[in-house]
């Protein structure tokens, strides 16, 4: 089983916080999320050593999570820019659907192909 990789950063820093509106998490149940306070229902914990467990775990879990999908969205960039398809996009069209600047399209483009070769397109197994 591969360790996600972190995507590459090319200002060569720490990212920064993006201004993204979160993802809809699909698998909580739909009148939890009409309830803005309810949040795994971390909100109904009492006991803060059980909570911050918990909130660790899921705080582990989303990163790791955000760091297969976006090696996902760096396989699926590669794929879409590649040469030899007919239907391939230019990278300016690649940056405009994923709200990238074109720098960071073309080294996510780059980490994709790299993710590729290392055969890295299969997600790992979930226990």
């Amino acid at each position: 089983m591969s360790e996600p990789q972190s995507a590459p950063d090319p200002r060569g820093t720490a990212p920064a916080p993006r201004r993204m509106k979160p993802a809809q998490l699909l698998f909580e149940p739909p009148e939890a999320t009409a309830d803005p306070e309810h949040f795994f229902g971390l909100e109904s914990m009492e006991d803060p050593g059980a909570l911050l467990a918990r909130a660790t775990e899921l705080t582990i879990a989303f990163r790791a999570a955000a760091d297969r999908a976006t090696e996902f969205q760096a396989m699926a960039a590669a794929q879409l820019t590649d040469p030899r398809r007919f239907d391939r996009l230019p990278l300016a069209e690649v940056a405009e659907r994923a709200d990238w600047t074109e720098d960071y399209a073309q080294k996510m483009v780059e980490f994709g192909q790299s993710l590729m070769r290392s055969g890295s397109t299969v997600p790992p197994d979930i226990d």
